[in-house]
């Protein structure tokens, strides 16, 4: 195999990947002074170059002298920390350096952007080590045993479980079952991770407009359960719910957008009204309780994990329901359908009304669909709150639903 260009474009990933390293190396001031560790900006491309040597020879089949470039350098490595660690045990830097050689090897080997990948995640490590250990000093036990748990729920029980369907209507999913009980628990503990954070009041402010981008129904169940022990939060998780309701208009026109572009252009002019309600009552509940009660709540298990498997046996025995329904009106047309299907999923409403475009269903009878199906899924969500939260939560998290649901209710009156 010759070198020729393709060749040297992966050899220079590898050396800009070392280059990029070293310089953050060099500014952090690890690499001078008298106690400095394995080197800086040159040492560092260097290795990066050496690397996609190695990685090209092993491709062109020279396994020899690419394996033994690669222990010269890691012996390099290793000499430098040995010395370094005479003063100062960090090994990050020496690390670092290996990192480099992996990504340029996998550079030289053709396997560019995963190359660019590793070294753009640890370069990212490296720039925000303040942050990084400002945050982790926040954390206490509770929230690393949560977090360790939740490891294992999502890495080890997760791939073991089936797939299925089983069961009636094919309705009994266990891997996807476990996928909510994951996220509702994934969500408590990211509320309680941005609270330790942030601060209590625009923690649950911010969990809620980022899991909106997952599911806005199981932000609202989920914060309407926090209501009742949360009391002093009640403003703040009122604004978490509205901004999951905001962020659920974005992803709802996001999707149709990549499925179905004509039919965005005739939503979104269903959205202005309800997202400008549901983003103005976010910020304004952020501003109102940024200074509010700082108390955070007693809270045991951040995972809330029999809260969340409480959560997921209530939405199988829905499903069961509402799949019974939909085969009892499959022949309502399609506005029903998608009124029962907003009902418990908006992600699938999305999907099968955009493809249902694509098919030939008029655009503007799709779009009345999906504002139809976001209005049931809305008053649903009315309902939690009301059935769930507590105190002043439930009037606030209620009041701003049932605006948006207006809104909703007043579009779709005005294309009938």
């Amino acid at each position: 195999m010759s070198f020729d260009g393709i060749a040297a474009v992966r050899v220079l990933i590898g050396l800009l990947g070392g280059l990029a390293l070293g310089l953050e190396r060099q500014w952090s001031g690890h690499a001078t002074g008298p106690h400095a560790h394995l080197g800086g900006l040159r040492t560092f491309t260097m290795l990066g170059l050496i690397a996609g040597l190695s990685g090209w020879l092993w491709s062109a089949g020279l396994t020899v002298p690419s394996g033994i470039l690669l222990a010269a350098s890691a012996a390099v490595i290793a000499i430098g920390y040995a010395r370094a660690s005479q003063f100062d045990i960090d090994a990050t830097t020496e690390v670092a350096g290996l990192v480099v050689l992996t990504a340029g090897v996998l550079s030289g080997l053709g396997q560019i952007q995963l190359a660019m990948g590793v070294v753009a995640v640890t370069l990212f490590f490296l720039a925000e080590k303040t942050r990084l250990h400002r945050w982790a000093s926040k954390l206490d036990g509770t929230g690393v045993l949560a977090g360790a748990r939740f490891a294992v729920m999502a890495l080890v029980v997760l791939p073991l479980l089936p797939t299925g369907p089983y069961g009636p209507y094919e309705a009994i999913r266990p891997r996807e079952l476990w996928a909510l009980v994951l996220f509702f628990s994934g969500l408590s503990f990211a509320s309680y991770v941005a609270r330790r954070t942030i601060g209590t009041e625009q923690g649950f402010a911010v969990s809620g407009i980022l899991g909106g981008f997952i599911s806005s129904t199981s932000v609202t169940l989920t914060m309407s359960r926090l209501s009742q022990s949360a009391r002093a939060a009640e403003g703040a998780l009122a604004s978490g719910v509205m901004g999951a309701n905001a962020m659920l208009f974005l992803r709802v026109l996001a999707a149709t957008g990549v499925l179905a572009p004509a039919l965005t252009k005739a939503l979104w002019p269903a959205f202005v009204a309800p997202f400008l309600i549901a983003a103005a009552l976010t910020v304004l509940g952020m501003r109102t309780h940024a200074a509010g009660p700082s108390h955070e709540p007693d809270e045991k298990n951040p995972l809330e994990f029999r809260a969340a498997l409480q959560m997921a046996a209530l939405f199988q025995v829905v499903i069961f329901v509402m799949a019974a329904l939909k085969d009892a009106i499959s022949t309502t047309g399609l506005l029903g359908s998608a009124a029962v299907l907003g009902l418990t999923d908006v992600d699938a409403l999305t999907m099968s009304i955009s493809r249902a475009v694509t098919s030939g269903t008029p655009v503007a009878l799709a779009a009345t669909a999906i504002a139809i199906g976001i209005l049931a899924n809305t008053l649903v969500k009315l309902g939690l709150v009301i059935g769930l939260g507590r105190g002043k939560y439930r009037l606030r998290a209620g009041a701003g639903l049932l605006l948006i649901a207006g809104a909703l209710a007043t579009w779709v009156v005005r294309q009938s």
